[in-house]
């Protein structure tokens, strides 16, 4: 047999193994976050966020940012984030995730069941209120609470979010310093997206990343 031809074969080979891989869902999981900004915009929409203390958390709830909600057939917010960033994941017919893989970014964990894992908005809720949601629209604010378009919603380990909590920059970053640039450059392009506030804590939290990105 020529080597040509051996080379072709083997290319073959490669490429079915591959692509059988792929579809028994044994390829690595990996949260599929839209794409944040680069860090040179992300330092420029920094310069022009507004800077001001945070607002009263009198009067926030939860509630008044409604989440999940549907977005396709039988699936919800949550549960299209869950398929989005898993690996082979398989749901039942109301949308439920059964089995899959998913990788949390955070801590560098991956986690074979669904409830292990919980869809974290980047930009907390009781967050955006202080920042200047607790002046919208219901509907503006449902919109930032299933944002599927700007890297708000990812799935993550479930008590890391916990620890997380209502926190931003100026008190948390995630524990993976490999993913902070790509925390900080999304955590900006949705508060300028929303035209939400940042305290000075937050701001130079931030400054300090991205000037490292």
């Amino acid at each position: 047999m020529r080597k040509n031809a051996r080379r072709s074969i083997l290319a073959g080979f490669v490429a079915s193994a591959t692509a059988a891989l792929a579809f028994l869902g044994t390829t690595p999981a990996q949260a599929a976050l839209p794409t944040p900004v680069s860090a040179a915009t992300a330092r420029s929409y920094l310069a022009s966020l507004t800077v001001a203390t945070e607002h009263s958390r009198t009067g926030y709830s939860r509630d008044l940012f409604p989440h999940w909600i549907t977005i396709s057939g039988a699936c919800n917010t949550r549960e299209t984030v869950l398929k989005r960033d898993g690996s082979g994941v398989v749901t039942d017919s109301s949308c439920a995730a059964t089995s899959g893989s998913w990788y949390s970014p955070y801590d560098g964990a991956t986690w074979s069941a669904a409830s292990d894992v919980d869809i974290d908005h980047l930009i907390p809720l009781a967050e955006a209120w202080d920042s200047g949601a607790w002046n919208w629209t219901t509907s503006k604010r449902q919109a930032l609470a299933n944002d599927l378009t700007r890297p708000q919603l990812l799935a993550v380990t479930d008590n890391v979010n916990q620890s997380k909590g209502d926190q931003d920059p100026g008190t948390w970053w995630p524990s993976r310093t490999a993913y902070r640039c790509t925390y900080a450059r999304a955590w900006v392009q949705v508060k300028h997206y929303y035209g939400l506030s940042v305290d000075s804590a937050e701001k130079n939290s931030l400054s300090s990343v991205l000037n490292g990105c």
